[in-house]
Order: structure tokens, then sequence, then C-alpha cells
């Protein structure tokens, strides 16, 4: 895909969460954690400001113990290179209420923006369905992100995963509060358990 054809990070984050409803988001190191904030904070977001590699568990294990809720992991692709052994776990699993989303910019953002491997070679979409993610696709308009996110309420057919590349810009960062128990204590308290 050429340069000029990338999708807007927030566009495509915006244009995912437009409908959530009850869904859990959890939300990879540094941008796609931002982005998810600018598209609206949600007592049901769950932001992992330095956890590089551990989206995609998170995300299963709280699939696994929230079967009946939608669990989106929104991340980058840095975040998905170091934890791409989950998508094993994931495969062998098969929580059929989880959706993965990796926001590709074929850059390490968080580290100063040298090449990440797929700018290269990786294939994430083939990575994907070789661990047993048989809906695994590349998005490449917002027609398709529409699409796809109309979809993430279903906790019947997954788990789902998407690659799309997305521009490399240096975005404002949205914060919300980097309190792990803050935000552990809020996902908590709206699925109706008390503090731990």
């Amino acid at each position: 895909m050429s340069k000029a054809n990338l999708l807007d990070r927030r566009e495509v984050v915006a244009s995912l969460l437009a409908d959530r409803k009850g869904s859990i988001v959890v939300g990879g190191l540094g941008a796609s954690t931002y982005d998810i904030a600018a598209a609206g904070d949600s007592d049901r977001n769950l932001y992992l400001w330095g956890a590089m590699g551990g989206a995609v568990m998170i995300g299963l294990g709280i699939a696994l113990a929230q079967p009946e809720l939608p669990v989106v992991v929104i991340t980058g692709d840095g975040d998905m290179l170091m934890g791409m052994g989950s998508l094993a776990t994931v495969g062998l699993q098969a929580p059929k209420n989880l959706s993965i989303v990796v926001l590709d910019n074929e850059v390490y953002g968080e580290a100063g923006g040298q090449a990440s491997h797929t700018a290269r070679n990786v294939d994430f979409v083939g990575v994907a369905r070789s661990c047993g993610i048989g809906d695994s696709r590349a998005l490449s308009t917002m027609a398709e992100i529409e699409a796809y996110g109309a979809g993430l309420q279903d906790v019947s057919s997954g788990p789902r995963f998407a690659n799309v590349k997305i521009d490399n810009a240096n975005l404002e960062r949205v914060l919300s509060s980097r309190d792990g128990q803050y935000t552990v204590t809020r996902i908590r308290g709206s699925l109706g358990f008390a503090p731990i």
C-alpha cells in the first residue's frame, strides 16, 4: 500500500468504537492507548501504558473470564511483534468474543520511529491465520473499518484479527489516568465486581 493511501489512526479507532456498547477495550502500548482515549474515555477501557507485548494476552484473559461480553484489543505493530506468540494461544483457546485490531504504521513509534519488521516481511494476517484464527484480514479502507466495527459486538463467531495499515502521524497525546489500580477498579465496578 502506498504511503498516500494509509489510514488516519484516530479516525480508524473512532470508527471502530463508535458503537461499542458494553465492550471492554484493551489498549496496547503508547499510541493505541492515546487513540482509544481520544475516541472517548470509558469505564471499560483498560489502558496498558507500558506493558509492551501484553495487550493480546490480557484481552484473552478478560475474554475467557467474561465470555458474554465483547472484548476488543487495539494495539500497535511493535506491541504485536513483542507478543506474537499470544496469537497461538488465542487460536488454541478460540474465545468467540475476542477481536484483535493491530494499528500497523510499520515503525516503533514509542522508541524513536525505527522501521518495524512489518515494514520488511512480517505478515500479521498470515501469522494469525496460521495460529488458528480463521477470521484474519487486512483492512485498508474506511468502509472496511466501519463494517468490521459493526461486528465487534458479536460474541459468537470470534476470535477475529485485523491488521490496519495506518499513517505515521505524531499526534497529540490524549491522556487518561495512568493509575493502574484506578483503571482496574473502574472496570471491575462497571462489571458489578467489588474493588480488589
